[in-house]
């Protein structure tokens, strides 16, 4: 705006009016939706990976009945913040080893020099000269797969114990009636088990909202990484409005959005348990 162009001429209303339509504060706004999408994205991703671990759990073949519950149980007894700081330099390293090695066969070097880990320009991801949302794109799509991976294996134990609540004596008449195993767990099965797993699961979407500050230790500039920049006492080399240190009004800005969020997720989900179980009867 034209009337912010010199800051040292306002003061009051004006100077603030300004201060919080500066570019830094648009990132600021903008990284509630970066929460939002990640949210919007991993939800639905972690309930596909807790569905796999899930039916792998109760598979009648062994090694993938393993599989499915090593899944939930090493990735369930692992702190959040230790597998999300191992995983994403995992996930990271893996993808740009598998392109250096299609990329650069002729590389003679060691991958492994030291503490470093040196892959061809070529195999880099992303490339060094890609432009900064690609950057972002990709470290945004890194912390989805990890958040997604940690959720599910908890899904995946709440789908697997919903499962098996469902009677055993409507699958066996399903099964009498004609319909394969594999016909009975979708008809039978899969239409109840939501029931049974919307506490479970509603918990673990308050979980999940809980966690989203875990992108500021992933590198990515959420909301947390911008209220602890623009709180905090400023110098003009940052911007040309300084001020003290504000970092307990932004952060009751993120108290007052995480209330907000998780207040209307618990109305979201009531409505939807009473209209899972219309009409059935159920312990009160």
């Amino acid at each position: 705006m034209p009337v912010c162009t010199d800051p040292a001429t306002l003061d009051g209303l004006a100077w603030l009016g300004c201060y919080l339509t500066t570019g830094k504060h648009l990132a600021f706004y903008g990284s509630f939706g970066t929460v939002l999408l990640l949210l919007a994205v991993t939800a639905p991703t972690a309930l596909l990976f807790g569905f796999g671990g899930a039916i792998a759990a109760r598979a009648r073949v062994l090694p993938v009945r393993w599989l499915g519950r090593a899944y939930i149980a090493i990735v369930r007894g692992v702190p959040d913040i230790a597998f999300f700081l191992f995983f994403v330099i995992a996930l990271d390293q893996g993808i740009e080893w598998v392109r250096h090695q299609a990329l650069c066969p002729d590389w003679t070097l060691p991958v492994r020099q030291g503490s470093d880990f040196v892959v061809c320009a070529a195999a880099k991801m992303p490339s060094s000269n890609a432009p900064q949302w690609v950057h972002e794109v990709y470290g945004f799509a890194i912390a989805v797969v990890t958040f997604a991976i940690v959720f599910g294996a908890f899904a995946a134990n709440v789908l697997h114990g919903a499962m098996m609540a469902v009677p055993r004596a409507q699958i066996e008449t399903a099964e009498a009636y004609g319909m394969s195993r594999a016909q009975a767990f979708r008809r039978i099965v899969v239409p109840q088990m939501w029931v049974y797993a919307l506490p479970g699961l509603s918990n673990l979407w308050m979980v999940l909202i809980k966690a989203t500050p875990l992108l500021f230790l992933l590198g990515i500039e959420d909301v947390v990484y911008w209220a602890r920049e623009l709180g905090g006492t400023k110098t003009p080399q940052f911007t040309d409005y300084p001020h003290g240190d504000w970092r307990m009004w932004y952060f009751l800005a993120l108290l007052v959005f995480y209330l907000g969020l998780t207040r209307v997720s618990e109305i979201a989900l009531d409505r939807l348990m009473a209209r899972l179980t219309f009409g059935q009867a159920v312990a009160r």
